[in-house]
């Protein structure tokens, strides 16, 4: 059994989706786009115990809140005198949250059991065949597939929400009362939801919807549990020693009362340990586990984050051996464990059920995923939600893929911005500068973690542009940096990109060394540790510094001293290009607005103006680095 078609409207941050299903599949996405209110959506309409909270919706699952009818002023009709009189209240329904579920791949008990239901499913087009497509109902490639329909709406008459899972079918046959798809039904079809917070929790309590019960039912362990539970606490009597003083002063307690009721009123109270009802049970029964060597035991959600969750993964195979058919939803796996058992949990989910969907931010738990079942979701401004596949660019070939997943692609598949760079020192240096532009001046510049933007190493400027196209592709936002082309490249790579920046030198390191400042050169070079290859060349550095940097800076690509080096810089000392570059990225990926030069202090430019009172150069703030002449000769160790 699996769940292979979901469409969704009006649901949280969802105005529309449709989304397609592999057998086992990872949901990926920035924060906030959308993946785990696509679980919920499945659990509304397929969870056996999720329409037990009442109301089973609130106010906050409505798309934008919006659930009473849109206000619409009523058509208005001009009379021959020229009056105009409203013609009649317009009919305006109130908006309704829909998700609807297709599952197919039923086993012979569930074909059983929902057959009057079924409806025929194309495998290949993923689509449900029409009633007027007899033919292809006996083909190879249709199978019978189980729709469910979910609907919440608020209901002004009882002011309050309510919401039913239906049979699709006998909605669409408008019949009088469409049939009920009822917690018996959805207990056939074995849908288990593992929220990451809330799961490990209560894992081993017996709450309603916890592992633990759901096993026991299962199990078919229910009639008996609880009145033999509650008989034998029914019979323990707490402080029942008069040793203890407690009975003695219930007793005075019962005296007293006896003085102003009579006994049918109440009388001998007495200490139990607890108020003896299934629910009260469910919520203080607790399983208790051993703590380390000893015979120590403590309850089970006192034990490690990582231990609790590899306990739910004990659990799900205990349930999976008991019922084979099951639809596993998990969220983020890697919840403090380690990455060889967020492995091991992702072998195990698909081992255990026959449907597995997980959301995961860690790129272990991605890269035991193909691109085929890698599903990456992206939302518009309206609420429309997108599914995209992975499709690979030529630049890159499926087995470099594979190896640098971790290091080069995963950031950007989560990200919702990127910017495409063309080789290590940029992304070095590029988020670098921008933390240090956005401590001197943060009404014009942001860090790129402030304006969710991933770096990415494209390996070579013929590499922007196709990279570009690819995260583009995906939903993303998608920046390039690179050196300077020639006309017809810079247009083809800014043709596959949201906005390029392109710089005017050749090499990241020329852009710096030619448009900084010589005060910024030396001070670097003074305190730098030379290697000797470099003083081979240029045995007195700081005589001339540019050409030993240069040779430094070329000599250490990929060791981030590009970016240290702009990391005690000052506002002046950034060069322009790298300022406006990341203004300009603050302004459209980050929505800070622009800052007019007139706002810089009286008498100096822009680009020269001093950082305000604590938010200067940090290498100034420690050191004072202004010398006279004969100062500079002795540090320099010269006379000239």
């Amino acid at each position: 059994m699996k769940i292979s078609r979901l469409k969704i409207q009006n649901f949280r941050g969802i105005s529309d989706a449709e989304l397609f299903f592999p057998d086992h599949g990872v949901l990926i996405g920035d924060n906030n786009t959308g993946k785990s209110t696509i679980l919920e959506a499945i659990n509304l309409a397929m969870g056996p115990d999720r329409l037990n909270r009442r109301p089973p919706i609130d106010e906050h699952d409505f798309f934008k809140g919006a659930y009473m009818p849109a206000a619409v002023a009523a058509p208005v009709e001009t009379l021959p005198g020229g009056d105009q009189i409203e013609v009649a209240e317009p009919d305006v329904e109130a908006p309704v949250i829909k998700i609807e579920v297709v599952v197919t791949g039923l086993n012979d008990e569930q074909f059983a059991h929902f057959n009057e239901y079924l409806e025929p499913w194309n495998i290949k087009t993923d689509q449900l065949i029409e009633p007027g497509e007899i033919d292809a109902v006996d083909s190879a490639d249709t199978e019978p597939a189980l729709r469910v329909l979910f609907e919440g709406r608020y209901d002004p008459e009882e002011d309050d929400f309510d919401g039913q899972t239906y049979f699709s079918k006998s909605v669409d046959q408008n019949e009088p009362r469409p049939k009920k798809f009822t917690k018996r039904d959805k207990q056939y079809c074995g849908f288990l939801y593992l929220r990451a917070l809330r799961t490990g929790s209560r894992a081993l309590s017996l709450e309603h919807g916890s592992l633990l019960g759901f096993i026991l039912r299962l199990k078919e362990l229910r009639p008996n549990m609880w009145e033999d539970t509650i008989q034998t606490l029914s019979e323990i009597d707490v402080a029942s020693n008069e040793k203890l003083g407690i009975t003695g002063v219930l007793n005075t307690l019962n005296a007293s009362l006896a003085k102003y009721v009579p006994k049918e009123w109440g009388a001998a109270p007495r200490l139990k340990v607890s108020s003896l009802s299934r629910d009260h049970l469910r919520k203080v029964i607790t399983a208790f586990m051993s703590t380390g060597a000893d015979d120590h035991i403590a309850p089970f959600y006192r034990q490690g984050t990582g231990t609790i969750n590899m306990l739910v993964l004990a659990l799900l195979s205990q349930i999976a051996e008991d019922k084979q058919n099951v639809i596993f939803a998990m969220e983020e796996p890697e919840t403090a464990i380690p990455p060889y058992a967020q492995k091991r949990i992702v072998h195990e989910l698909r081992k255990l059920s026959a449907q597995s969907l997980v959301t995961s931010h860690s790129p272990y738990v991605l890269e035991e995923y193909s691109t085929d079942d890698t599903i990456v979701l992206t939302r518009a401004e309206d609420g429309g939600l997108e599914q995209n596949e992975i499709e690979l660019p030529d630049v890159v070939k499926p087995k470099a893929f594979r190896r640098e997943f971790r290091t080069r692609f995963c950031e950007g598949l989560l990200a919702r911005r990127v910017l495409v760079v063309e080789g290590q020192t940029e992304a070095d240096a590029m988020p670098e500068v921008a933390r240090r532009l956005s401590a001197l001046d943060p009404t014009k510049y942001l860090s790129f973690e402030a304006m969710g933007i991933t770096v990415i190493d494209a390996g070579s400027d013929s590499k922007v542009g196709p990279l570009g196209a690819f995260y583009r592709k995906l939903g993303k936002v998608a920046y390039g940096l690179c050196d300077n082309q020639d006309e017809a490249s810079a247009k083809d790579i800014a043709s596959q990109l949201d906005e390029l920046f392109m710089h005017p030198e050749n090499g990241l390191e020329e852009l710096i060394l030619n448009n900084t400042t010589d005060e910024a050169l030396l001070r670097h070079a003074i305190h730098l540790e030379w290697p000797p290859h470099i003083l081979v060349k240029y045995p007195q550095p700081t005589d001339d510094p540019k050409p030993a940097l240069r040779a430094y800076f070329k000599g250490t690509k990929g060791e981030g001293t590009v970016a240290r080096f702009l990391a005690e810089c000052s506002l002046v000392e950034i060069p322009t290009w790298i300022k406006e570059t990341c203004e300009r990225l603050s302004i459209i990926a980050g929505g800070l607005q622009p800052v007019e030069p007139a706002d810089a202090p009286e008498g100096l430019g822009a680009e020269s103006a001093e950082p305000a009172e604590g938010k200067g150069n940090d290498f100034e703030d420690d050191f004072d680095i202004s010398f006279d002449d004969d100062e500079w000769a002795e540090l320099l160790g010269t006379d000239d």
